[in-house]
């Protein structure tokens, strides 16, 4: 028995999506064992770091795919589509909260960030500057924040990026370029001696959330 369920992990995403369709539970716990805590990382920083919400979503989520697994079209990048579905719920999300609040600039009342400027014998601190560029990102659209988590948190390529957000892949270099270059121009006070603030920020993304 122990065998028949090792087997899965040798198959592809796809693979395993097509043993889904046929009603394969085993081929499931494997889809959801590679990608649950992805899946709920990104939840977590894409809906305001409330992790409650972001395991409803998590688990929302994999609700969909088992209940309508033919929707995937097995010719497609399970990671892609899988990211893309998530990246449209969180947009619905947003919706939903904007016509609640009136405008989704309020919807950081559950962030606990630092809003003042460091004092310069704690400039270097990493806790601060994670501080300020959470912070930071909470200021960018959806959209900037989106594409820019994609790309250096979760590794995604420059064309995975482009088909999950429904856009160009000249788009969306652009909106990291964008970023890359507010976030470090809102961040130059921590920039140490000889160093890059972009080579800081992109670091501490890894391991920010």
């Amino acid at each position: 028995m122990k065998v028949v369920g090792q087997k899965y992990k040798v198959y592809s995403d796809e693979d395993l999506m097509a043993e889904v369709i046929k009603g394969n539970d085993r081929a499931f716990s494997e889809i959801y064992d590679r990608y649950s805590r992805a899946m709920l990382n990104y939840f977590y920083k894409m809906l305001w770091q409330d992790r409650e919400l972001a395991e409803d979503f998590m688990q929302e989520l994999f609700t969909k795919i088992i209940h309508k697994p033919n929707l995937f079209n097995v010719n497609r990048s399970f990671k892609t589509w899988i990211y893309s579905i998530a990246n449209n719920m969180c947009k619905n999300e947003y919706r939903k909260q904007e016509v609640r609040k009136g405008t989704s600039n309020n919807l950081n009342e559950n962030i606990s960030v630092a809003n003042d400027t460091p004092a310069p014998d704690k400039k270097h601190d990493q806790g601060v500057f994670n501080d300020r560029l959470k912070e930071e990102l909470n200021n960018l659209s959806d959209n900037h924040k989106n594409t820019f988590i994609l790309r250096f948190k979760h590794d995604l390529s420059i064309k995975e990026i482009a088909e999950i957000m429904e856009t160009s892949e000249g788009t969306v270099k652009s909106r990291i370029f964008y970023t890359l270059k507010k976030l470090s121009e809102n961040l130059k006070e921590f920039k140490p001696i000889g160093a890059s603030v972009v080579l800081m920020i992109i670091t501490a993304i890894k391991n920010l959330f």
